[in-house]
């Protein structure tokens, strides 16, 4: 008697919990579940996109102040009085010696 008992039980139990289980994947795969989570990834890739596009510019804003330095051409603070042109820049790059400089357009043939 008991033993029925038990194994009706957990017979019911296994019943309801497949039936629940059923269900919530049936009320996943409803057209509107379906376009709410469409749009949450869609929302989640934005998101990603947006970091990826913040970083990309600071890594630009980086690598350009870097170039700058290193080609002489760092930025002069505007004074706000200024109003004569500034000075002619000269590129450090082109003051240094390499042995490539010497060369003319006829001697690259």
């Amino acid at each position: 008697m008991f033993r029925r008992t038990f194994w009706f039980t957990t017979g019911v139990a296994a019943g309801v919990w497949a039936t629940t289980k059923v269900n919530r994947k049936l009320a996943k795969l409803t057209p509107e579940s379906l376009a709410l989570q469409a749009a949450d990834r869609a929302v989640i890739a934005g998101r990603k996109v947006k970091l990826f596009a913040l970083d990309v510019r600071d890594g630009m804003a980086h690598r350009e102040a870097a170039l700058k330095d290193a080609l002489g051409l760092a930025a002069v603070p505007p004074e706000p009085d200024r109003r004569a042109l500034p000075e002619q820049r000269r590129l450090v790059a082109l003051e240094q010696h390499h042995p490539y400089n010497s060369f003319t357009r006829k001697e690259d043939h």
